[in-house]
């Protein structure tokens, strides 16, 4: 008996979606590519500290799809613990870029975040001092200048929402001691160009 043609198409069908699905899934669950982080603030990071205070860097990539979700989450990071540290957000610019290239909708997004400072980062330079290979990497620093966290906050790739690595970066900022100190990244790579996600 022969199987009708409109079956063999639904069964086509629910395999290419349940792929897709997978496919997906998987992009957005799977951790960014990570360097080490110097254990004390680099002594060559043209980065302004201020003494006496920790500092939270963010690096990211302006045209990162992944790293809104960062952004939001920074922001209601610090709401959960305002001017207790020095911020900034560092983006990436490219040699080879036009000046412009930076001028996005992340990048105002960042820049409307009270307290916060972004910078540009030409070629990616404080960003290799620090370690930071994927956009939405985030250092935090003691007064000291030691680490005290480096990761992600976000807990899936463009996925906003509660996650250990903004609580854990709350609970140091308010004095708490926590055994977690890193997270993983979800993000673009700060040094090549965006991936669309599998369709």
């Amino acid at each position: 008996m022969k199987t009708p043609g409109y079956l063999v198409l639904g069964v086509l069908w629910l395999f290419a979606a349940g792929a897709g699905g997978w496919g997906l899934l998987n992009y957005e669950n799977t951790p960014s590519s990570a360097a080490v982080t110097p254990s004390q603030w680099p002594a060559d990071s043209r980065i302004a500290r201020q003494p006496g205070r920790p500092t939270l860097v963010m690096f990211a990539h302006p045209r990162c799809p992944c790293t809104k979700a960062s952004v939001g989450e920074l922001n209601r990071l610090l709401t959960r613990c305002q001017d207790l540290a020095t911020v900034r957000v560092l983006f990436i610019q490219p040699k080879e870029v036009a000046p412009n290239w930076t001028d996005t909708a992340l990048r105002k997004s960042a820049e409307s975040i009270p307290g916060v400072k972004v910078q540009l980062d030409p070629d990616g330079q404080e960003a290799h001092r620090f370690g930071a290979e994927s956009s939405g990497y985030l250092v935090l620093y003691g007064a000291d200048g030691k680490l005290l966290f480096n990761g992600g906050i976000t807990a899936a790739r463009g996925h906003a929402g509660d996650n250990a690595g903004e609580n854990v970066v709350v609970a140091l900022l308010n004095g708490q001691n926590t055994e977690l100190r890193h997270t993983a990244v979800f993000g673009c790579s700060l040094y090549n160009p965006c991936e669309a996600p599998p369709k």
